[in-house]
């Protein structure tokens, strides 16, 4: 029980299993003595679901800290820049019904009265428009930089979308052939373990055993480790949030010279919503719904409705092949870390696409085992009760979350939109912080993390832009001035954007052709 965590075993590829894999090795991994051994066991016949094509802001400090260029991210995986989410139909469905949330916090947020302000000053105007340039900035299809703005940085804040599977590949090459990472592409066909329950080894087919003291299970949904061996369970999310299938498409570009989106952009419907991420040579589309309230074929022509309307192919719609459908069971773990396994990505649950939380949890789950990893096995169970508590709450704070886009709707076409607005499926919390922000914005001190998913910021754009309206009291004069003069600057900075930025797909063009500063 005392033996040092020297050997660490990532089981499954893909987006979680290579980035688990790459930010362990950067910070521990390498050829000299004493530095983590760090192997991937990646099964040949296990196809990449290659659906999570969006990204928070935060991928770009992971880039930078497995030292993967921006530049290569771009070229390799026909990827693009994202500026946050853009919901359409969410509130009552009609033709107006339209919000941002957008990555880059709201001029002042913090500091002044902002809600109050933009309420008690009746304007026409949006929240997320009076309070952030980046709206605008979308809505003209336009870049988050110039073409001379070094890697990674940019006039406002941005993640990216990219082909998913590419990304796996790209990654791959990188933990290889920089970071030291072995790969073992080889199927497993047994857990051998000791005689204390842990984990001993991965027996595969054509490798032997591959022997560990540390396991991270990013076998997907299939939870090979975590859930096939340990038999740890789904705390089971559907009483919340009802969507357990999705139907995924690749488009081909309708014209490579059009307009190129730099945000996800999804759209409700009676039958759930879809997703809609556009890149630079083809749309990832899929549809997201709930089995008890629609049904297979009825979400399928739903998809390639809103396909046709959204600037389909030139080819016809009905030509397009069949979508992938992957069911799903919308949960989390009732334990990430246990015994010497630790579950990272589809496997340590799924909740749905929205938001695209998925890969910000990898993103975290790997970074806290890398910053956290246990000296020894007799340190691993305080580091997993450390784990178990930090990862509860953030599935719960990612529930409570996603809810909100759905229990503020006013949508009446469908028994799905209804029933997600009835009390007994409201997340208490959620329920008590609603009560509150009544009277009041939601604030810092609401979230307990400083590294929150989703800030209060992320909150007040959400709340506001599906028509919340609370009753709060005038601001004082002086916190009046500031919220207008925040107004002022957000103004200035939008005609400033709009006439220097370049246009996203031009941009893009720019950096496969030129590169980057």
């Amino acid at each position: 029980m005392t033996a040092a965590v020297r050997r660490i075993v990532v089981l499954g590829g893909g987006s979680a299993g290579w980035l688990s894999a790459a930010l362990l090795a950067a910070e521990h991994g390498g050829l000299e003595a004493g530095r983590l051994q760090i192997s991937l066991i990646e099964s040949p016949d296990a196809p990449a679901i290659g659906v999570g094509e969006g990204t928070w802001p935060s991928m770009r400090e992971t880039l930078q800290r497995i030292g993967l260029r921006e530049l290569d991210l771009l070229r390799e995986c026909d990827a693009a820049f994202k500026q946050g989410s853009r919901f359409d139909g969410w509130v009552n469905g009609q033709a107006a019904d339209r919000y941002y949330h957008p990555f880059s916090l709201p001029q002042g947020h913090g500091d002044t009265d902002l809600a109050g302000a933009w309420l008690h000053a009746g304007t026409d105007q949006a929240f997320a428009e009076c309070v952030s340039p980046q709206p605008h900035v979308c809505d003209a299809s336009l870049g988050p930089k110039q073409v001379t703005t070094p890697e990674f940085g940019g006039a406002v804040n941005y993640g990216y979308h990219f082909d998913a599977v590419k990304l796996g590949v790209l990654l791959r090459q990188h933990a290889t052939e920089k970071l030291g990472v072995r790969h073992v592409a080889d199927a497993v066909t047994q857990v051998l373990t000791h005689e204390n329950g842990d984990i001993a080894a991965l027996r595969t087919r054509s490798h032997g055993d591959i022997a560990g003291d540390l396991f991270i299970d990013c076998s997907g949904l299939k939870a090979l480790l975590i859930g096939q061996h340990y038999g740890i369970g789904l705390r089971s999310q559907r009483q919340v949030l009802f969507n357990d299938s999705a139907l995924a498409l690749q488009v081909p570009c309708a014209d490579d010279r059009s307009a190129l989106a730099s945000t996800t952009i999804a759209t409700a419907h009676a039958e759930g919503w879809t997703w809609d991420i556009a890149l630079p040579s083809r749309r990832g589309v899929g549809l997201v719904y709930s089995s008890a309230h629609t049904s297979r074929e009825a979400a399928e022509a739903a998809l390639r409705q809103h396909i046709a309307r959204s600037g389909g192919p030139a080819a016809a719609v009905a030509d397009l092949p069949s979508p992938r459908h992957i069911p799903f069971t919308p949960g989390y773990r009732e334990r990430f870390w246990h015994r010497n396994c630790v579950a990272v990505g589809l496997s340590s649950g799924f909740i749905e696409p929205l938001e695209a939380s998925a890969l910000a949890l990898v993103e975290l789950s790997a970074a806290m085992i890398r910053d956290e990893l246990p000296a020894s096995r007799a340190d691993m169970d305080l580091v997993a009760k450390r784990f178990n508590e930090a990862f509860d709450y953030r599935w719960a704070r990612i529930i409570d979350f996603l809810k909100l886009h759905y229990a503020l709707n006013q949508r009446h076409d469908a028994d799905y939109w209804r029933e997600h607005r009835q009390a007994d499926s409201m997340p208490e919390r959620l329920g008590e912080l609603l009560q509150l922000w009544r009277h009041r914005a939601p604030l810092r001190g609401d979230l307990f993390r400083v590294d929150e998913v989703f800030p209060a910021a992320s909150y007040q754009y959400v709340l506001y832009g599906m028509g919340f309206k609370p009753q709060l009291p005038a601001p004082r004069a002086q916190r009046l001035v500031q919220a207008q003069t925040c107004f002022q600057q957000v103004a200035s900075a939008s005609k400033r954007l709009l006439g220097g930025l370049p246009r996203h797909r031009d941009l893009i063009r720019h950096i496969h052709a030129h590169g980057m500063p």
